[in-house]
């Protein structure tokens, strides 16, 4: 009979095999089965029972606070899953890993949706009464609180939900106040009067980290300033030429608007300019012939042209030094204008600046410090804040006081185009103060949240002196806020990635002061007060008085903010210490940035699963957080506590599309983590984090979530076959390592080497390394190898210690894959765990990941064993040629000859049952030189495979072909399943 025919007569053996038990689905029906497991974990309350485990070291991932307005978007969830993945995994690692998590409840964005209410309905904001208006904005936070934890819940995030802190609950708000009346009482709080970036349509100031840039069409102008004298200049008792006297200095702006506020004229101290003169001009042109202007050398000829004329038409007279500027005088455009009651007839200065390129323009920059930050520097440098202007109201429109102008905005209540600007160049060209104009479009500031463009406007606003000293005496590192700052970067803080640092550092390396306050009204206020009749830079203008400060904090602790907009609530804080009638109240709102910044304080250091030191082990947020909650959080802990608040930072990029585009509901190109969670369950998209580099923008789309899930489907299996090669296994069958066979010894090692690898990447927060270590050892090294080697022993042998010791091997594999994997398949693994170890209180979640011991590693081992899987490959190799040309039909069928050069791999092969190793009836292995025939692979040198059929007959068990097959007490059963069956 032939060993490929089967007799019908012998008797059917499957029911004799060991074959795996296990009712772990292939299927996962995770967008059903999870809520499940969420409503079991709530229900044994797994939070609050790892925080029993007593003697641990703590690990606190400060939550960065998403705002409290509008559903979850993929970024959410990529930030949230990213933070689950750190907090679980720490825990896993044996430490007390605590996270609650928080929500920003003041500010812009929610008082502009109660706006968009009241106007819907008709009703005028400035018509209700405050208290009122700030109950409606926190009664629309709750309700978006209470949203977004149920949806950040639906991705397996772990945290005290029950308990998040809120910025708007009575603690937090009494501890922003205490924060900010600390920069009160340690000088570094001030008023003063400069530009700062101003929403016309939300009539506030915006910090850095709520403008993001657009394209904006913009006025362009060229604009002469005509010298009107000059002083002696470099100390010569030199006169200027008469050609320089009669010139005009020629400025670039795409703000005319700002033309009314102009202070000065800027030059280059190293830039070349020249004096140029017109000596033709076409029929329509607004320069004249003999007309000379003063330009820079590499602009000339662009400026010339814009003005229309042609090269010929003008010529270059001679150099302008330096010196030469510096002693002009200008006079405003405007100077002497009809119906301006002189209000422009003042000099204007010409002033060095390093600010000043000749990249683009004229050479020179139309200085108004009112309405430009290096304009305002220049100014401060010199001591002229006396010559600061206030031309320009909250509204972007001119104030009444400016003449021709006046009520004329900027822009409208909707951010388009008002008046200003139109009529700024029409009053220039009738002064005959333009010498050309345009329209450009450029990269221009808007508000992030209106989309509305933004302008530079002076404004009295509440700052924190970032250069003054502090004196808190906390000078560690450092008297100053910015020396703080940058030492905290430098000293105390990991990044991760180290380019954050630099990000950083940079920032505030070159910020100005921070503008604290906002002239809104849903948010904690600025609790200070000033004397009446002093200037903010009198030394009694601020009211610094402890028990003051404590009254204000006691009726923010059980009144809330509000507290301060209640009638009386000047004459309640100072009745008694100070006259009430002496002081005004300040009603301004801190920047969001202050409240979130100071979350450290209510959180970290206030709550007693905060941080034992109120410094906390990791700060994660996005790249934007730079500018953002990393920066303000930096700045507020250096000026109340001397230091960072956190000992280490990560960021992540953004989320694009599958193309790479930004996502955006107009493009319809955005997926809502709903949608992923519905179709496919969240542990499939906490997969698509944890094979993503984190570090760099992230794309996602249907085609890539498709990848992701298949990806899964592999793990899956692999995790089904453990359950099954394990059912019933226990601790009476368990071999000790120095027992087991090579290959299983080979496995530990591997193990040992992975637990290392996990460990590490958990630490450094690598998930992409963690997984993908462990999702090739899953599908590579188990189920390719491994398992596929050990199917025959696991179900033909009989209780041997070879399967003993597979089976011994899978347990610990099943340990280290749950407890490794579930930080990232919090749902998964949790359902594996369950389906070994069921139980009212059992869970993964409530498990460390066990310890591997060291003398598992055995190098020299696991040296021989990648000699005996090189080979493998080659047989497995030459083997597939014969199944795909229907030779055979399966590999039991073969028993090939393999001729292998090197004698060390020879006596490798040699040593194990290479037959098994390959899943071959039976090999023979030679050290003689391979035929022409022999199969080769490139890659698998010295090794030539010669195929040849296996003799004997089938065995009816195990399907090896053998030639004792029929020889035994069983029929049709070979030696191994003979004593198998007994």
């Amino acid at each position: 009979m032939c060993a490929d025919t089967p007799d019908t007569t012998l008797p059917d053996y499957k029911d004799t095999l060991n074959l795996p038990q296990t009712d772990f689905p292939m299927r996962a029906g995770l967008p059903k089965r999870e809520p499940g497991w969420l409503e079991r974990w709530e229900k044994i309350g797994i939070y609050d029972r790892l925080r029993e485990k007593q003697g641990r070291p703590d690990f606190v991932l400060h939550d960065g606070p998403p705002y409290a307005n509008g559903h979850l978007h993929i970024g959410h969830a990529l930030n949230k899953v990213l933070k689950d993945f750190i907090v679980r995994s720490q825990q896993m690692l044996g430490h007390d890993a605590r996270y609650i998590p928080g929500w920003d409840c003041h500010g812009l964005p929610i008082e502009w949706k109660i706006e968009e209410q009241y106007r819907q309905k008709g009703k005028n904001k400035d018509e209700v009464p405050v208290i009122d208006f700030r109950q409606e904005c926190r009664k629309f936070a709750e309700g978006w609180i209470d949203i977004q934890r149920e949806e950040f819940k639906r991705l397996g995030v772990t945290g005290n939900w029950p308990d998040p802190y809120l910025t708007m609950n009575f603690h937090a708000e009494r501890v922003i106040a205490e924060e900010f009346m600390t920069f009160l009482m340690n000088g570094t709080l001030y008023q003063g009067s400069k530009p700062v970036m101003w929403s016309p349509v939300e009539k506030t100031a915006l910090a850095e980290a709520e403008i993001e840039y657009h394209d904006h069409k913009s006025h362009t102008i060229w604009v002469p300033f005509r010298v009107v004298s000059a002083s002696d200049f470099n100390n010569t008792g030199a006169c200027l030429d008469t050609d320089l006297l009669s010139a005009r200095v020629v400025i670039w702006t795409t703000t005319p608007w700002t033309i009314p506020s102009n202070k000065a004229v800027a030059y280059g101290p190293g830039i070349a300019y020249g004096l140029y003169k017109v000596t033709g001009t076409p029929e329509e042109s607004w320069v004249s012939v003999g007309d000379t202007y003063v330009l820079a050398d590499t602009l000339a000829a662009e400026v010339l042209g814009k003005a229309r004329l042609e090269d010929s038409q003008w010529t270059r007279v001679r150099d302008v030094s330096a010196e030469e500027l510096g002693a002009l005088t200008l006079a405003h455009p405007f100077r002497g204008i009809e119906g301006a009651d002189g209000f422009w007839d003042y000099d204007v200065p010409m002033i060095d600046g390093e600010h000043v390129t000749d990249d683009a323009g004229t050479g020179f920059v139309h200085t108004a410090p009112s309405h430009g930050q290096d304009d305002y520097e220049c100014f401060v440098a010199r001591g002229w804040m006396d010559q600061m202007t206030h031309n320009v109201g909250e509204d972007s429109e001119f104030l009444p006081h400016v003449p021709l102008f006046a009520g004329l905005r900027v822009f409208d209540h909707k951010g388009k185009e008002g008046k200003a600007n139109t009529a700024v160049i029409d009053k220039l060209v009738e002064a005959g103060g333009l010498i050309a104009r345009g329209r450009m479009t450029h990269s221009y500031p808007h508000s992030w949240r209106s989309k509305a463009p933004v302008i530079y406007r002076n404004t009295p606003q509440w700052f924190a002196a970032i250069d003054r000293e502090v004196g808190d005496g906390q000078d560690e590192y450092g008297k100053t806020i910015r020396q703080r700052a940058l030492t905290s970067i430098d000293q105390l803080v990991q990044w991760t990635p180290q380019t954050g640092r630099n990000r950083l550092y940079s920032m505030i390396e070159a910020r100005p002061d921070w503008v604290l306050s906002r002239q809104r009204a849903w948010g904690v206020p600025l609790t200070c007060f000033v004397k009446k009749g002093t200037l903010p830079t009198d030394e009694d203008f601020l009211l610094r008085n402890e028990e003051v400060n404590q009254r204000i904090a006691e009726a923010f602790e059980a009144e809330g903010a509000d507290a301060w907009y209640k009638d009386g609530a000047k004459e309640r804080f100072l009745q008694g210490i100070v006259d009430p009638g002496a002081y005004e109240q300040t009603f301004d709102i801190l920047d969001v940035w202050f409240d979130s910044g100071s979350t450290h304080a209510f959180v970290l250091r206030d709550r007693p699963d905060g941080a034992k030191d109120g410094i906390a082990d990791l700060y994660l947020e996005g790249t934007d957080q730079h500018r953002g909650w990393f920066h303000s959080s930096m700045l507020q802990a250096c000026g109340t506590k001397g230091r960072a608040p956190y000992r280490g930072v990560l960021t992540h990029g953004f989320t694009l599309d599958a193309k790479g585009n930004k996502m955006s509901k107009s493009l319809g190109n955005t997926i809502a983590p709903e949608d992923v969670t519905k179709q496919y369950g969240a542990d499939i998209l906490r997969l698509w984090v944890a094979q993503s580099d984190y570090t760099a923008d992230l794309r996602i789309g249907p085609e890539i979530l498709k990848g992701v899930a298949d990806s899964y489907r592999r793990l899956r299996n692999t995790m089904r076959y453990l359950l099954g090669a394990v059912a019933h296994f226990d601790d009476s069958q368990r071999v000790d390592p120095q027992d087991m066979p090579e290959l299983e010894r080979y496995i530990l090692h591997r193990l040992a080497e992975l637990d290392h690898v996990v460990r590490k990447g958990y630490a450094e927060y690598d998930f992409q390394g963690v997984f993908q270590q462990v999702f090739n050892f899953c599908t590579l090294e188990l189920s390719a190898f491994y398992f596929d080697i050990r199917k025959d022993a696991l179900y033909c042998d009989g209780d041997t210690a070879r399967r003993r010791a597979a089976r011994t091997v899978m347990d610990l594999l099943f340990h280290r894959l749950t407890t490794w994997l579930a930080p990232i398949l919090v749902f998964t693994m949790e359902e594996v765990w369950l389906e070994r170890f069921p139980g009212d209180d059992s869970s993964v979640h409530l498990t460390d990941i066990p310890d591997t011991p060291m003398d598992w590693l055995d190098e020299p081992l696991a040296a021989k064993w990648q000699m005996v899987r090189r080979a493998r490959r080659a047989v497995t190799a030459a083997l597939e040629v014969q199944r795909t040309e229907k030779v055979i039909g399966a590999s039991l069928e073969a028993a090939p000859v393999v001729h292998v050069r090197d004698a060390e791999m020879l006596a490798a092969l040699k040593s194990v049952t290479f037959e098994d190793i390959c899943i071959t009836s039976d090999v023979r292995l030679t050290g003689d030189p391979m035929p022409n025939e022999a199969f080769r692979m490139p890659e698998v040198e010295g090794v030539g495979v010669v195929f040849e059929k296996a003799e004997g007959e089938k065995c009816q068990r195990c399907w090896k072909i053998l030639p004792d097959v029929g020889q035994h007490a069983h029929a049709g059963t070979c030696k191994r399943c003979n004593e198998a069956l007994g």
